[in-house]
Order: C-alpha cells, then sequence, then structure tokens
C-alpha cells in the first residue's frame, strides 16, 4: 500500500498541477464548463490556482493531508457542475459518452484523494 500511495501521489500532484496550469494557458478551453451567471475568466483562475496549489502541495509531506483534504472538497464542489454538464444537449467536455464517463471518474478521484487523506 506504501508504493500505491506513494506513486497515487505523485500521480495526483502532476494531474491537479498540469489542470492548474492549464486554467492560466488555455482558458477558453474551461469556458464552457462554468456556469453563464458566473464571472467566467475570474473563476476560471482562482479554480486554476486552487488546483495548482493544492497539486504542489501533494509534493509536501507537511501538507500532503490538507491539500489531499482540499482536493477532496474540491471534487465534491465540481461534480454538481459535471452532473449539470451531463444534462446539457452539448457537454462542454465534448460528447454525452464522455459526460457520462466523467460522473463514475469524479467518485474515483474523491475516493482516491479521501486515500491519500487517510494515510497521510
Amino acid at each position: 500500500m506504501n508504493t500505491f500511495l506513494f506513486v497515487l501521489k505523485i500521480v495526483f500532484g502532476i494531474f491537479f498541477s498540469y489542470a492548474g496550469i492549464m486554467h492560466f494557458v488555455k482558458p477558453q478551453f474551461f469556458k464552457h464548463f462554468i456556469p453563464d451567471f458566473l464571472p467566467k475568466l475570474a473563476v476560471n483562475y482562482v479554480f486554476g490556482s486552487i488546483e495548482l496549489i493544492l497539486g504542489v502541495a501533494l509534493f509536501f509531506p507537511q501538507t500532503v493531508n490538507k491539500a489531499a483534504a482540499g482536493i477532496f472538497i474540491l471534487m465534491l464542489f465540481f461534480l454538481p457542475i459535471h452532473i449539470w454538464d451531463l444534462t446539457k444537449e452539448r457537454p462542454a467536455i465534448g460528447s454525452k459518452k464522455l459526460a457520462i464517463i466523467r460522473i463514475p471518474l469524479q467518485f474515483l478521484l474523491l475516493y482516491l484523494s479521501y486515500l491519500i487523506y487517510t494515510h497521510s
């Protein structure tokens, strides 16, 4: 389990850091995921910053626990947005099939972040 958790922290750290950076590099990609009543660019940059900070924090023993808890909360926060996206005629993710697949993946991310949290 220790090797698995070590690799999981690295994979999550890279994944969330990369996702956070992409919010700044390609903000247009994320605008369709953000509901129209919110300020899209500001929301994009805020959540990109959060993802980047949490991703980097997974690489440090002093902050890995808090980062894993933060990722868990972030994934919970994103879940309704992904469900909302599924209800759209043309989901932002690109297709209904991908929107459907993303929902169970969200639960997997929740579970894996919980594992990191409980074993760090």
